[in-house]
C-alpha cells in the first residue's frame, strides 16, 4: 500500500501523508483583503434554532442499528449496533482557547451534556479547538468514559486531569474494538488524513486521523478534517465500500484547499471511498471561513443531485436513523436571508431545489 501507513514523527512533528500547505500563511495579503471586502453572510443574520433533542428516543435502540445525532459542527453522537460513540464533543459557546473571544456558535447545543445517553467511548480525531473542548471533557469526567484519540492527544487529556487509565491513543493503521455490551462489536481503525494539529501557535505535535467504524452490520467512514488527496482511493479500495461517509464541507477556501475538502472535493472523496451515501459535517455552526454559512449544503446537495449521490442530512439535534436511501432536511433554509439564498442558488436555477430525496 502506497499511502496507508503509520504516521511518521520527525523531530517531534508529525508529517502529512503527502506534501501539504497548511493555512494561508503564504497568502496573508490576499487573506486580509478577503477579510476586509467579504460581503457573504458568513454569520447568520437571523438567529438559528434553538434545536431540542428528544432524549427519550435514546431509551430504545435504533431499529436500523445505526442512528446519528448531529450536535453541531463535527460533534456527533453515533449509535451503531449496540455501541455508542460521542465524537469530537464541543459544547462550549466558542471554539477558542478563551470563552470571551473567538468563533461563537450559531446555535446552542441541542441537548445538555447531562442528558446524553450512556456512552461507550469518546472519539477525538485531533486537537483543534473546534474538535477538542477541554471544558466539555471535564464535564464528561463524572461518567468516567473511555477515550479513543489520535496519537499525542492523550497528552492534552493528561495535562487536564481527564481520563486517567481510560485513554487509548491510536497511530494510523491501528485497530481498536470498543468495549461494550453489544453482541456486534464495533472496531475502529485509525487512518491517515491530510490536515494538521495544534492549539495556540504550536503545530504538528499531535496526530490527526480519519477513522473507519466497522461492525458486522455497518461500515462507516469518518473523514474528520482533511483536504482531498490520493489516499481516499486507497482507503476505498482496502476498506470500502462504505454504507456512509461523514465528510467535512464547511470552512473551505482556495487558500487552504490542501487541508479542507469543501463540497466539490467531498463529492470526489465520496466517489473514491465508494460510499453509498454522504453525511456532510463541519458546517453551519461556527464562522471559520469567508463563504456564506449556508453555501456548503446548497452546493453539496446540488452536486449530489447532478451525480445521483444519496445525502444523509438530518437537522441538528434529531436522532436520525440511517436506513439506506435517506430523505433529507433543508433546515438551514429557514434561517437564510431571501436575498442571500437567491444569490447562492441563482434565481430560478435547478440548484435552488436540488435537495436530494433519493
Amino acid at each position: 500500500m502506497r499511502f496507508l501507513k503509520a504516521a511518521v514523527c520527525r523531530n517531534g512533528r508529525y508529517l502529512n501523508p503527502v506534501p501539504t500547505e497548511v493555512g494561508a500563511t503564504k497568502h496573508l495579503p490576499t487573506m486580509f483583503k478577503k477579510l476586509l471586502t467579504n460581503k457573504a453572510e458568513a454569520t447568520p443574520k437571523r438567529q438559528i434554532g434553538p434545536f431540542h433533542t428528544d432524549v427519550s428516543l435514546y431509551r430504545n435502540a435504533p431499529v436500523s442499528g445505526l442512528r446519528i445525532t448531529l450536535i453541531g459542527h463535527s460533534s456527533l453522537l453515533i449509535e451503531m449496533d449496540g455501541t455508542t460513540l460521542l465524537i469530537d464533543p464541543v459544547f462550549s459557546e466558542r471554539a477558542s482557547m478563551v470563552q470571551w473571544f473567538g468563533p461563537k456558535r450559531f446555535y446552542p447545543p441541542p441537548m445538555r451534556m447531562e442528558d446524553l445517553p450512556p456512552i461507550d467511548a469518546v472519539l477525538l480525531t485531533h486537537d483543534h479547538y473546534d474538535h477538542l473542548d477541554r471544558d466539555a471533557l471535564h464535564k464528561l469526567e463524572e461518567r468516567k468514559p473511555r477515550y479513543v484519540c489520535s496519537l499525542g492527544v492523550e497528552k492534552h487529556l493528561a495535562r487536564w486531569g481527564v481520563g486517567e487509565g481510560h485513554i487509548h491513543p491510536m497511530n494510523w493503521m491501528d485497530e481498536f474494538t470498543v468495549p461494550s455490551n453489544s453482541s456486534t462489536p464495533l472496531t475502529l481503525t485509525a487512518l491517515p488524513a491530510r490536515h494538521f494539529s495544534g492549539r495556540s501557535f504550536k503545530r504538528y505535535g499531535t496526530l490527526w486521523s480519519s477513522f473507519v467504524l466497522h461492525t458486522d452490520r455497518h461500515h462507516v467512514y469518518h473523514g474528520a478534517d482533511s483536504g482531498y488527496w490520493e489516499g481516499f482511493a486507497e482507503i476505498g479500495e482496502h476498506f470500502g465500500p462504505f454504507d456512509l461517509a461523514l465528510l467535512e464541507i464547511g470552512a473551505f477556501d482556495p487558500l487552504w484547499s490542501d487541508i479542507h475538502l469543501g463540497p466539490d472535493n467531498a463529492m470526489l472523496a465520496a466517489r473514491d471511498l465508494r460510499a453509498k451515501a454522504v453525511m456532510p459535517i463541519h458546517w453551519g455552526c461556527f464562522n471559520l471561513a469567508f463563504h456564506a454559512w449556508y453555501e456548503p449544503p446548497e452546493r453539496l446537495t446540488a452536486l449530489a443531485a447532478e451525480q445521483n449521490v444519496s445525502v444523509f442530512l438530518p437537522a441538528p439535534g434529531v436522532p436520525a436513523e440511517f436506513t439506506g436511501p435517506p430523505a433529507n432536511s433543508t433546515w438551514w433554509r429557514a434561517y437564510c436571508t431571501p436575498e442571500g439564498l437567491r444569490q447562492a442558488t441563482g434565481e430560478g436555477s435547478s440548484a435552488a431545489s436540488a435537495i436530494v430525496h433519493t
